[in-house]
């Protein structure tokens, strides 16, 4: 017996309450399984209700020859390919060259097209207290380089890769689940290593995260947002990687190295006061980002710092205002 066996017949009868006691079961992972293929909270959102109501519909004939977490991953990653087949391939934020004039930024790439960031009450780690090694693979996997290369991958190659090594369906789960045979599931995952491969930094963000420690976390995070805040460039520079890079979707400029990032934070980014608030992104280093504006404090920015050897060695930050609501940011007063 599992904790749905009661709901789901009461739901295949017609129970909408015990539909609902399913659907909040699974809620979390189905929508962190969503946000893998397509890279955004927003789309992840939308198949999550596509995938709700196509089950919902579908109860009836389940059969119960998987388990309905199976079954939900089934519907779930089919739609999501349908989406992800019908809408163009996400961007690179480093698409193209680095820029070296901070006064040009261009203007803002729209629609559907950029990876986006994910809220940390929406990462599935629930398998923490069971499996940690588990869990340590399931936050890799919402990293930002990992979700970003994965974008790189032909939709199919995506599902298989995250169905095998992310959700641990073995080649003949995998193939019953994209109704195809083992043997093109085997050699769809060896291709998405391969393109996988190219595109990841030699160490995850959790790795890194863990070489630095609970306190060095803390410490490194204090020091940005202190250097930020006071608008003190040089001490921020002492916190950077000589190869930095700060992208900043949906403008399409970004910049790469001490110097000209440190030009761009000088004569850009400081040119207005802020005030940053720390928050995991992405199972990574993360911060709020509120711009001073006529006595208020509205969204500015959401930022995903990448690591590297206890520096940071990238600034990813956000600055489309629709992604305020997923962060549930706002507007606050002078304080």
């Amino acid at each position: 017996m599992t904790p749905d066996d009661d709901d789901v017949d009461a739901a295949r009868a017609g129970d909408e309450a015990a539909f609902a006691r399913l659907a909040q079961r699974h809620r979390r992972e189905l929508a962190a399984h969503c946000y893998r293929v397509l890279g955004s909270p927003h789309d992840a959102e939308d198949a999550l209700q596509e995938t709700l109501l196509a089950a919902w519909r579908g109860l009836p004939g389940f059969e119960g020859r998987s388990s309905l977490r199976t079954w939900l991953y089934r519907v779930a990653t089919s739609v999501c390919l349908r989406q992800a087949r019908r809408r163009p391939r996400l961007l690179s934020p480093d698409a193209g060259p680095p820029r070296s004039d901070v006064d040009d930024l261009g203007e803002p790439v729209p629609g559907p097209v950029w990876l986006e960031p994910l809220p940390e009450d929406l990462v599935d780690d629930r398998a923490d207290a069971l499996d940690p090694a588990a869990a340590y693979l399931r936050r890799e996997s919402v990293e930002l380089a990992y979700v970003a290369a994965l974008q790189h991958l032909p939709a199919t190659q995506r599902a298989v890769l995250l169905l095998r090594e992310v959700l641990g369906y073995s080649a003949a789960e995998t193939a019953a689940l994209l109704d195809t045979s083992p043997a093109s599931v085997n050699s769809a995952l060896q291709r998405a290593r391969g393109g996988l491969a190219q595109r990841l930094p030699a160490r995850s963000q959790q790795a890194e995260l863990a070489r630095l420690g609970e306190a060095g976390r803390t410490a490194l995070v204090e020091r940005f947002v202190a250097a930020w805040e006071r608008a003190d460039v040089d001490a921020l520079l002492q916190l950077l990687t000589e190869d930095v890079r700060f992208t900043m979707p949906p403008l399409p400029a970004w910049f790469t190295g001490r110097a000209d990032v440190g030009r761009f934070l000088a004569r850009r980014v400081f040119a207005t006061p802020w005030r940053l608030r720390p928050a995991a992104v992405n199972a990574s280093l993360g911060l709020l980002g509120e711009q001073r504006a006529e006595g208020a404090w509205p969204p500015g920015a959401v930022v995903v710092l990448g690591l590297r050897d206890g520096r940071v060695d990238r600034i990813a930050g956000f600055v489309d205002p629709a992604l305020h609501a997923v962060f549930g940011t706002g507007s606050t007063a002078d304080r």
